[in-house]
């Protein structure tokens, strides 16, 4: 299928995510903390006041939005942050606020994923929903201690789980555990930039970089181990050896994983009528390769892949809107582009 990019607006610095309300309207972040609104797939030159200062260093800012399921009865719409310290540390926090015109009010910190930490890498930050509810959320392992990401006594290199008002779910995996985070649902995720609930098959999607190579497309299931750092099939940037095995019983292997890195971040599965021949495959926005990779399964396995709009910038986030067109933001170029079928 032939496809092309509307660019709808090209001046973002370094975009993170984005979200439709209930009303239609498009609200994206950049990351230095700002949330601008769109309707009509049009700029309207506004963006949301009085959002909480942000711990703007390398990769962490203001990062993922998500409107609730029921924003059209609830107003609530979800924020990702690094939440900062007076410490000069910053930690992923998961926020929610409503409007009332274009101002966040009723704003509230619902969990921080601790500790805080100096520096701004590998903060994580995707937010989605399942079909009950519940929130789901990546916090990645901080960079210089990869190890967190095995250790469950802190938030780092996990996918967490929570109810949407912030509460811990009384059957997330390690509830019970005397030390363990209580909302942590995975953990051996190095750094899951990318997170998608496939709502027809009930199945949490997740990309994560690896190190040098070894970027992962995961199925993230309760209470599971992805191994990070004890397996990986990346090596260090330095070119030596990280891990003695790319498996260990205990430990998930990925539906996926990408030699040399592509540096995956945002995913999602294609579930719309307007893209024949799509429908089911995964596409998975690429920073480093700047591209668009349509990933294409069968049974789970591997099958297909399809580069699309090569190129095009570093993409960060990619999405289908209520009416099922598909729509990407890029950092380097600053788009934001609606994927077009040409009949």
């Amino acid at each position: 299928m032939q496809i092309q990019a509307d660019t709808l607006y090209s001046e973002f610095e370094n975009p993170w995510g984005f979200t439709w309300l209930a009303d239609g309207r498009m609200l994206v972040t950049e990351r230095k903390g700002e949330i601008l609104i769109f309707k009509d797939d049009k700029f309207t030159g506004e963006k949301i006041e009085g959002l909480p200062p942000v711990h703007a260093v390398n990769q962490a800012g203001l990062l993922d939005i998500a409107a609730h399921p029921k924003n059209g009865e609830n107003g609530w719409i979800y924020i990702a942050y690094a939440k900062h310290f007076e410490d000069s540390t910053g930690a992923t926090t998961i926020m929610r606020f409503k409007l009332d015109g274009n101002t966040a009010v009723e704003q509230q910190d619902l969990i921080t994923a601790g500790p805080s930490w100096k520096g701004g890498r590998h903060f994580g930050s995707r937010i989605v929903f399942d079909n009950e509810g519940y929130l789901y959320f990546s916090n990645g392992d901080k960079g210089d201690t990869p190890m967190n990401a095995q250790n469950l006594t802190n938030a780092h290199g996990k996918i967490h789980r929570i109810n949407d008002d912030g509460t811990i779910p009384s059957d997330n995996p390690f509830v019970d555990s005397t030390d363990a985070v209580k909302s942590i649902w995975s953990y051996g995720n190095r750094n899951p930039q990318g997170l998608y609930f496939d709502k027809a098959n009930n199945v949490l999607w997740e990309t994560e970089h690896g190190p040098r190579g070894g970027d992962e497309l995961n199925i993230i299931e309760k209470g599971k181990n992805y191994g990070w750092p004890v397996i990986t099939y990346g090596i260090n940037y330095n070119g030596t050896i990280l891990a003695e095995s790319a498996e260990k019983v205990g430990m998930e292997q990925p539906i996926h994983y990408w030699v040399p890195s592509i540096a995956t971040c945002g995913v999602m599965v294609v579930t719309s009528d307007k893209y024949p021949g799509w429908k089911g495959n995964i596409l998975v926005g690429a920073l480093a390769k700047q591209h668009i990779a349509r990933v294409v399964l069968k049974d789970n396995k591997h099958i297909a892949e399809e580069k699309l709009l090569p190129g095009i910038g570093r993409v960060r986030q990619i999405a289908e809107s209520p009416d099922g067109y598909i729509y990407a933001i890029t950092e380097g170029t600053g788009l934001l582009v609606k994927i077009i079928p040409v009949k």
